[in-house]
């Protein structure tokens, strides 16, 4: 098992601009058109490819492209540059089982191994995920499992975004990200307000899809989200008291009695510092720990989680789609008998269409599935990784 980060490449970037965007005219293939630029993204289900393109015109008139181009598992690459001189996207890792022997600037005599993203939910990061995907990697050796720090988070919350934060923007740097790595994601897991990010990667792309692609969505709805009830962990009053705490910590315990005296469970504190990074310089001591988010767009992020319905989507999926959802037992979103009725419904809609919607259970577990109940949880989602040929 192999892990690749660009951890060191990413601090303080900037991503490539984009002028003159038009937010009205957003479609499947994320077309973004302007008078003087556009930037254009499509999935690697049509036409079996995956292109990142932005053309422009320069001072002189003549017209500058460049163009990322990403086949599917059954087609030759053709690279450009390196992507290691282009700008980051978004902070990652990429845990490769001990059968995968790739790398997106190596030559293209085999072909690329089926690889999962990982994506983590509201104030978390990609260390969310770290111990259970090596776990998937030793399981499943001949994948490879993509984690990413989503925009405003983590090692990412350096690498400056443009609004709006939403949803769908943060789905679209994933696809932005798998594009400039060329790889084909095969199967999409995100938890909580990541399982909506997956969701919008596979409504942004183009139809049909030419293969198969599995999406879990841990403990979120594609609609209305229904957090907390008295006494109970509410995101929204969580960054609400984010804001009140000092940028600059001196003691992590001082921030987790803060939280508990606040009326927050003990299991959101502890997780809640381990956005706490100790400054300086590394391997030298620090008293000082800084947050690593950024909590502006972080609570933009949010409004737009709860705001944000796929529901049109998932009752009308395009061939070759199969959505799962996962609920928590003791979650602490609530599943109302509407969001239950409507997946269920969906699941008949599906099958119709050649696509397909699943329903799963994780008993003895709360909102944070892949904590509460690991193995639980690594049973449910095997059968992704389980059978698969190349």
């Amino acid at each position: 098992m192999s892990v690749i980060s660009n951890l060191v490449s990413c601090g303080g970037l900037r991503e490539p601009a984009v002028k003159c965007i038009d937010k009205k005219n957003l479609d499947f293939g994320l077309n973004w058109r302007a008078a003087t630029c556009r930037t254009r993204i499509s999935m690697p289900f049509e036409k079996n490819e995956f292109q990142l393109g932005i053309e422009g015109k320069s001072s002189r008139g003549n017209k500058e492209k460049r163009r990322i181009r990403m086949a599917l598992i059954d087609e030759k690459v053709v690279y450009g540059r390196d992507t290691t001189e282009r700008p980051a996207v978004l902070a990652y890792e990429l845990v490769q089982g001990s059968l995968v022997k790739w790398g997106s600037v190596m030559g293209k005599s085999k072909p690329d191994p089926p690889t999962a993203v990982l994506l983590h939910g509201i104030l978390g990061s990609r260390k969310n995920w770290g111990t259970f995907t090596r776990r998937l990697a030793q399981e499943f050796p001949a994948w490879q499992f993509l984690l990413v720090d989503l925009r405003c988070h983590g090692d990412s919350a350096s690498i400056k975004k443009k609004a709006p934060h939403t949803v769908a923007s943060t789905a679209f740097d994933v696809l932005k990200l798998v594009a400039q790595l060329r790889i084909t994601p095969r199967v999409l897991i995100g938890h909580s307000f990541g399982g909506k990010v997956a969701l919008s990667m596979v409504e942004q792309a183009a139809k049909p899809l030419a293969q198969s692609v599995r999406v879990w969505s841990l403990d979120a709805t594609p609609g209305k989200v229904r957090v907390g009830g008295d006494g109970e962990d509410h995101p929204a009053e969580l960054i609400s008291f984010i804001r009140k705490l000092p940028k600059e910590v001196y003691s992590k315990q001082d921030i987790v009695n803060a939280l508990i005296q606040e009326g927050f469970s003990m299991d959101v504190a502890q997780w809640l510092v381990t956005n706490l990074k100790r400054n300086g310089p590394p391997g030298l001591p620090s008293s000082s720990f800084s947050w690593m988010f950024d909590l502006d767009g972080i609570s933009e992020m949010y409004q737009s989680y709860e705001e944000t319905n796929l529901w049109k989507f998932v009752e009308n999926l395009p061939q070759g789609v199969h959505v799962n959802f996962l609920k928590a037992e003791r979650s602490l979103h609530r599943w109302a008998l509407e969001d239950l009725q409507r997946i269920h419904a969906a699941e008949d809609l599906a099958a119709e269409e050649g696509a397909g919607v699943e329903m799963h259970v994780l008993e003895d577990a709360g909102h944070w599935v892949h904590a509460d109940n690991p193995d639980g949880l690594f049973r449910i989602l095997s059968s992704s990784f389980q059978g698969f040929k190349a």
